[in-house]
Formats: structure tokens, sequence, C-alpha cells
């Protein structure tokens, strides 16, 4: 579905933002989109910047759904996705991976938990054409094999 790929495509910018300003030394309640505890939900700030970013890129508005369900929901299970991550990624911490590969795994592995409507190859595939078009040249190849060996794990 070429729409959902422009989402996810918007989606990694904004998660690979966020990943840069945590690595900048911003601590997490200057960037974070959630307050501290889940009834709190998005902050102001957060709302706008997102917004923001989806007027200059010219997102349409039948996509910012599903964007923004990715972009809070992987922000908001970070730590969880990390330990997933590394648990597969043998040899490999998270806090280690380029900016790119950590944000789009993560992101991956948020939809591979929370949208069993979309078939675990779609997300992989999705994922691993993000990787060629944002990635280094091994990027694509290491987040198939990451994903595809927890595929099975995540969806079950």
């Amino acid at each position: 579905m070429k729409s959902r790929h422009r989402a996810r495509e918007v989606a990694l910018q904004v998660l690979y933002r966020y990943d840069v300003a945590q690595g900048a030394g911003k601590g997490p309640e200057t960037i974070a989109p959630v307050g501290t505890s889940p009834s709190r939900g998005l902050s102001p700030e957060f709302i706008r910047e997102l917004g923001a970013h989806f007027d200059h890129f010219e997102v349409p508005r039948e996509l910012r759904e599903f964007a923004s369900q990715l972009v809070t929901g992987t922000l908001g299970e970070i730590d969880e996705l990390d330990s997933v991550l590394e648990t597969q990624a043998s040899n490999w911490k998270v806090a280690r991976m380029p900016s790119v590969d950590r944000s789009l795994l993560r992101m991956a592995v948020y939809e591979l938990k929370h949208f069993p409507e979309t078939d675990a190859t779609v997300v992989i595939d999705e994922a691993v054409e993000l990787a060629k078009q944002f990635g280094t040249a091994d990027t694509p190849s290491f987040v198939n094999g990451v994903l595809d060996a927890l595929r099975v794990r995540v969806r079950a």
C-alpha cells in the first residue's frame, strides 16, 4: 500500500529526529511525546511539533493518524522494544546501532506487535525498503535478518 509506505517514511523521520536529539544529550523530559504517566497523554509541545512536521512535509490528512500511531507507540515503548531487539540482534547492542537502523527496527517491531491486521511480510518488506532509502548499504540485509528472526516471536 503506497500511502502506508509514505506514513512509515514520515514516522521514521520523526523517530530518527528524536533518536538523534536523545544522543545529543537532550533528556527524555525534553523530547518525550508523552507525560510520565499514561493518563497524561501527549504533551502539547509534542502535538505541535508533530503537526509542524506533517505540515512541512505536506503529509496528507489520511496518513497522519497511522504515522502518529507509529511514532507515539514506538516512543512510548522504547525500552521494551530495545529489549526485544537486543535478544535477537546477537553481538549488537541497540545503543551501538546506527540511528537509522535503530529507529527503523524499533518502529517495525512496534508495528509487528500492535498491527496484527498487517501481514508480517508487508511490515518487513516496508522496513527493508525504508532501509534502502535511508540506511547504509548494509542496513537492508541487517534489518531483514533481525525482523525475519523476530517475526514469529513478536506475533505469537
